[in-house]
């Protein structure tokens, strides 16, 4: 726990306005500190759950009225935020969440941000995870009701010749708007190598020199002997610095394209796996911050990047990135393969001071999370630091023997394309695992949240849930993964 003697941050006595809210932060968060460092606050659940509450009842306050585009993420904001603190809706009220979502769907394919909204790829997102969470299958229940083919089709549409997206028609391309696509294509078995094609590349061209992920890079073609462009694999240079919101999206949309690039039998797209997790690890604060995250160099800790940054590593250990032994969890030994978890090195970041950082500054007074003191809770942060919260104090990794199990279980449905890709998405999606006996809860079994699914930020009993349905499969039974000895 940071003490009132912690080392400040370094300014080299030359003082700027981001030196001086520096300094005025590390003030403000040591003021948060508890009395006795050994008994952080509790995790005040009820607050925040009536605080969500008052969002879905009575509706978002005055302020939220520029987020008129964005009712799908406040939706799936409380929504998950209900979930990630084990609360349920009762049958009404999810009934209420699905006909609202569906005033939502666009008749050309996709979601808007509200009714007659024209669709784009993040409220796409918001609306499917949100179904996800409340839908079921059936008349009315949601699932059944989403347009999946005029979906696609509306995925094709915002394609680019460098295998980026638009976010939606004559809009900007955006990492964050790949993530939200291939999170819908995962859980609608939408995926195809004609979708996917040349995606991997441009995740890799965003890489910055410091290891995170920009927004996008500039794609430079050349003209072919029959006119038409062609793309340069070289330069295409990253738009913008390294930022903890876009990395989390690159990282996440790097690991959904994998089972893609290893049947594709192109030459794979390569990352920087060392500077990257350098870089992730430097943005965790210092002990007078609390230990929480920052999402750029040289910018205040901020929570919801409790989320952004802290998930990225759960989903670098699926590919052997942080273990201690190097090796990539999914090609071990199924005799073992289980057991890898204990090979990640802890110390690459410090789960016990982000859960400090979430509970002595994260949490508002009057209900809700926030950024940081003296700001006011949003939902948007609420989500986001109960989600780094869950990420700090659980393991959850794709299991070898969990993805065998699906994959023996898989039942090829009539005239299914792309049976292959898709088989492995879902096996590999799915055999996501908390390890059982590995949770580490700050301040006791009270301040504990559910774990969450590292790639669609779910439950994964919810990502279960429309998966099997919509692929038309049926779960093994789940055993859990024992931590090893």
């Amino acid at each position: 726990m940071a003490n009132p003697s912690a080392k400040r941050f370094p300014d080299d006595s030359y003082f700027t306005d981001t030196s001086d809210l520096q300094a005025d932060t590390e003030t403000v968060l040591l003021k948060h500190l508890p009395a006795d460092p050994d008994f952080p606050p509790s995790l005040q659940r009820n607050q925040h759950l009536q605080f969500l509450v008052r969002h879905l009842i009575q509706g978002f306050p005055l302020r939220y009225i520029s987020q008129d585009a964005s009712q799908p993420w406040l939706l799936y904001w409380t929504l998950q935020g209900f979930s990630v603190t084990g609360v349920g809706l009762d049958p009404d009220n999810k009934q209420r969440a699905i006909d609202t979502i569906m005033t939502w769907q666009h008749p050309d394919g996709g979601f808007g941000g509200g009714p007659g909204q024209a669709a784009h790829l993040l409220p796409t997102y918001g609306s499917i995870c949100t179904l996800a969470i409340v839908g079921r299958p059936g008349p009315g229940g949601g699932w059944d009701q989403i347009d999946r083919d005029k979906m696609y089709q509306f995925f094709m549409s915002l394609k680019e010749p460098d295998g980026s997206f638009l976010v939606a028609h004559h809009a900007e391309v955006d990492v964050r708007g790949i993530y939200c696509l291939l999170v819908c294509a995962y859980l609608l078995n939408l995926l195809t190598p004609e979708l996917v094609e040349g995606t991997a590349s441009f995740i890799a061209s965003c890489q910055t020199y410091e290891g995170g992920f920009s927004s996008a890079s500039q794609p430079y073609f050349t003209s072919t002997s029959d006119g038409s462009p062609s793309l340069l694999e070289f330069p295409r240079p990253p738009l913008g610095e390294a930022h903890g919101g876009y990395t989390f999206c690159a990282v996440a949309s790097w690991v959904m394209l994998q089972p893609f690039l290893q049947n594709s039998g192109v030459r794979r797209p390569t990352i920087n796996y060392k500077t990257l997790l350098r870089w992730l690890t430097q943005m965790q604060g210092s002990e007078i911050e609390l230990g929480g995250f920052k999402g750029r160099t040289n910018k205040l800790v901020d929570g919801c990047y409790s989320w952004w940054v802290a998930g990225c590593f759960s989903l670098l250990a699926s590919q052997g990135v942080g273990c201690g032994q190097g090796h990539d969890a999914k090609t071990e030994a199924s005799a073992s393969a289980d057991e890898t978890w204990d090979d990640v090195d802890d110390s690459l970041w410090n789960r016990t001071a982000l859960q400090q950082y979430i509970l002595c500054a994260g949490q508002h007074p009057n209900g809700g999370l926030r950024d940081k003191p003296p700001k006011i809770a949003d939902a948007y942060h609420t989500l986001y630091c109960l989600a780094g919260l869950s990420a700090a104090q659980h393991n959850v990794f794709p299991s070898p023997s969990r993805c065998a199990e699906l994959h023996d279980a898989w039942v090829i449905a009539p005239d299914a394309p792309y049976n292959q890709l898709r088989q492995d998405a879902f096996a590999e999606a799915l055999s996501w695992t908390e390890e059982e006996g590995t949770s580490h809860v700050l301040g006791g079994q009270v301040n504990r949240v559910n774990a969450t699914h590292p790639l669609f930020n779910l439950t994964i009993t919810h990502a279960e849930g429309i998966m099997a349905h919509i692929y038309h499969q049926t779960l093994p039974k789940r055993e859990p993964a024992k931590k090893s000895k």
